[in-house]
């Protein structure tokens, strides 16, 4: 005897997955505007327009979202596109002005975001795996263009490794908000001077 396969409603599933949406987009901003720590699972139900069992059964504790969080930011972000874009380049000065924009595009792409986890980073149980988990792959992307910049004429003074960490700071996140989150620079002036100043220093 066979049992019967259980329904699954196609409606619903869509449902489910923009209440997802919703619940993520609303826990994002209350983070990045009052901090995580300052932030409830009931405070992200009431933006959200729905009930904490809700916000539970769709994504679990204010631990997990913030974790999904990080997770659709780091796909979002573009870095293994702009990573395609900047090996394929010739010279150093062309690929440190693309990394000055693809850098641009992920943080500025991902603002509210990064701004979430600057905030949580204080608070959070274990921030030092959280901050790996949302970098690890930013920090690879460029350490990649650190070496191909090595296989280019004229490659940079020193060591790849000592490359990649010019790169992560001049094209890191902390970069970024230091000029426009807490000196209000605009974007575009961001990715010309830090694009310059790496250009000037490495070529």
């Amino acid at each position: 005897m066979t049992s019967k396969r259980a329904y699954v409603s196609p409606l619903r599933q869509q449902a489910a997955a923009r209440t997802r949406e919703v619940i993520l987009l609303r826990a994002t901003e209350l983070f990045a505007e009052r901090g995580y720590g300052r932030v409830a699972v009931a405070d992200i139900a009431a933006a959200a327009g729905v009930s904490p069992p809700t916000v539970f059964a769709s994504l679990g504790s204010k631990g997990a979202i913030l974790n999904r969080i990080v997770e659709d930011a780091v796909a979002a972000s573009g870095y293994e596109e702009s990573l395609r874009q900047v090996t394929a380049l010739t010279t150093p000065g062309e690929v440190l002005v693309a990394l000055a924009a693809g850098t641009r595009a992920g943080n500025e792409g991902q603002f509210a975001a990064h701004l979430a986890l600057h905030k949580a980073l204080p608070v959070h149980e274990d921030a030092d795996e959280l901050w790996r988990r949302a970098t690890g792959a930013y920090r690879e992307a460029l350490a990649d263009a650190a070496r191909h910049l090595h296989t280019l004429d004229p490659a940079p003074a020193g060591t790849a490794r000592e490359t990649a960490d010019r790169l992560w700071y001049w094209f890191g996140p902390a970069s970024w908000r230091t000029l426009v989150v807490e000196n209000g620079w605009s974007w575009e002036r961001a990715e010309e001077f830090l694009g310059r100043t790496a250009t000037a220093t490495l070529i």
